[in-house]
């Protein structure tokens, strides 16, 4: 079988940053590459009904989401814990440093956005962690790019209060 053009032209987009993110979650490459390879497999097989959906990325993005979910099904993500998401997140991070210094020194950012809902947690991860624009982030999840600035406040609101810190807008005393 001859997949189609429009499964390449998915894959070339979307391959290396599933496997980023995958890779964050289970912590392990070999581990993580082997997932997003089956997620594609996975695609490609139902390509037709992937196709008749209103929002294919979506779907996608889901189908990687629910894979992750149920290689994790007896252990926790190791994001928080892996040398991988350190090293990339303090380089990603740079660019916000200021906002979230304080944050990371006291309970810890990395575990706060592990704590994140769903949508809140991919948001801050592709965008601040593996460094996505906000474009390149809202097509991956398949949300528009109005959607991924409202998670990234909402986001930011929650590590806030989660970290007992003012908002970003209340006067330091």
């Amino acid at each position: 079988m001859q997949l189609p053009r429009a499964f390449w032209a998915l894959h070339r987009q979307y391959y290396r940053p599933y496997q980023r993110y995958a890779e964050l979650q289970l912590g392990d490459p070999g581990a993580a590459t082997r997932l997003v390879h089956q997620v594609f497999m996975d695609l490609a097989t139902h390509w037709d009904q992937l196709m008749e959906e209103p929002n294919p990325a979506t779907c996608a993005w889901s189908h990687l989401k629910q894979c992750i979910a149920d290689e994790l099904r007896d252990r926790e993500p190791a994001m928080a814990e892996t040398a991988v998401f350190s090293s990339v997140a303090r380089v990603a991070l740079e660019s916000v440093r200021e906002q979230f210094a304080a944050m990371e020194s006291r309970i810890g950012l990395y575990p706060a956005i592990s704590r994140l809902p769903d949508r809140l947690f991919d948001v801050i991860v592709l965008r601040h962690v593996l460094g996505y624009p906000s474009d390149r982030t809202a097509h991956i999840m398949g949300i528009t790019e109005a959607t991924v600035r409202s998670h990234l406040g909402a986001a930011r609101r929650k590590l806030e209060r989660d970290l007992g810190l003012p908002h970003a807008g209340q006067e330091h005393r």
